[in-house]
């Protein structure tokens, strides 16, 4: 295809509030260096790490829920901690952490084959540091990603996916599926019992299924009007997020805690847990300051988890269970890509269950 010089993209041009956001149609379209391929991007998902990095959340000076900034920022952000490398975000940068389109060019290194493939991109990359171990980029943060017609990627690092899905179903898998996914295999989930918080979201959706595919009974903790869509995607028991938990399921009465909203009710979190259970995270919108007593970790002989880093097998593996079928995102509504300001203020609002997605101009989606 003859490729054009500029395109539409959403230009982050600092940390702060939506007013941050810039769309705009003469973006030069990149073109992919050695070992890189082009993507068509044919939709982008939205997720909590876009609000997080515009706002400058993952900055230690921030200690107060996502929320609370999401739509203006915060007054107080040290720009050189605020990102999930901990370094300095490069402005302006195109976010968007999930992808899916199809390969339009190619790179020194790459075979021409791989043109016209439907691909996905995982969102953990690990080319751009030599696949160090537990160093990654993060697609949309570290590098630019898809909120945009045109992105590039690492050729090694971007998955052909055969699947009669759409493509909005499919981009809502990279990030959320990858992450819940990864919290699974760090904290070996097996058949037993799983307690997801957030159940609701993207990635607590996500966290529901993949336990279920692995045999595991399934408590989701979410709010009461979206217990029956949960219910649908396999959840086993819901219980309402201000309910008391102990006091509601007992101490002592789950193996595994897939935690994604952290704050204040993580003690208790930990209360729930068998001895011997584990703790995963890898996400704080409740708050990122949480108290620990101690004892409840070492008496109980508790494994905390923390999971960003993923080994390759988490996407390899999730591809797989994309082509087979063993999994299937809910994909809540989808807006033009001009309209991320009013798509992320409805993301704030938490009054979806599953994912909100973008789709560029001229994409078929």
């Amino acid at each position: 295809m003859s490729l054009p010089r500029t395109m539409a993209a959403v230009l982050l041009t600092g940390h702060g509030g939506l007013e941050k956001l810039e769309y705009r149609t003469d973006v030069p379209v990149p073109r992919p260096g050695k070992g890189e391929v082009l993507i068509q991007v044919a939709a982008a998902g939205i997720n909590n790490t876009d609000v997080n990095t515009r706002i400058g959340w993952y900055s230690k000076a921030v200690s107060s829920a996502t929320g609370e900034g999401g739509a203006a920022g915060f007054d107080a952000v040290d720009d050189v901690d605020a990102t999930w490398s901990g370094t300095a975000l490069e402005f302006p940068r195109i976010q968007g952490a999930d992808v899916c389109g199809r390969i339009v060019d190619v790179g020194e290194g790459v075979s021409q084959d791989r043109i016209g493939e439907r691909v996905l991109v995982r969102t953990m990359l690990r080319a751009p540091v030599d696949h160090r171990p537990f160093e990654c980029w993060t697609f949309g943060s570290e590098c630019d990603g898809g909120f945009a017609q045109f992105t590039v990627a690492p050729s090694r690092e971007t998955y052909a996916v055969r699947s009669d899905w759409s493509d909005e179903e499919l981009a809502a898998v990279p990030c959320a599926y990858s992450t819940a996914e990864n919290m699974l295999h760090r904290a070996a989930v097996g058949a037993e019992r799983v307690l997801v918080t957030g159940a609701s979201g993207g990635v607590g959706l996500a966290a529901v299924q993949l336990a279920k595919r692995r045999g595991a009974t399934v408590t989701a903790v979410c709010s009461a009007a979206k217990a029956a869509d949960v219910t649908a995607q396999g959840a086993d028991r819901t219980v309402d997020r201000g309910e008391d938990l102990v006091g509601t399921l007992g101490r002592a009465s789950v193996d595994v805690v897939i935690d994604l909203v952290g704050g204040p009710q993580f003690p208790e979190l930990l209360d729930l847990l068998r001895p011997g259970g584990r703790y995963a995270i890898a996400g704080a919108i409740g708050g990122p300051i949480a108290e620990i007593d101690l004892r409840t970790l070492y008496l109980k002989d508790l494994s905390l988890f923390g999971c960003t880093f993923q080994q390759d097998e988490v996407f390899e593996n999730l591809v797989g269970y994309v082509e087979r079928g063993e999994i299937r995102p809910v994909v809540s509504r989808t807006y033009p890509l001009e309209e991320i300001a009013s798509a992320q203020e409805a993301f704030l609002t938490k009054g979806h269950t599953g994912k909100l997605v973008l789709v560029p101009p001229g994409s078929a989606a």
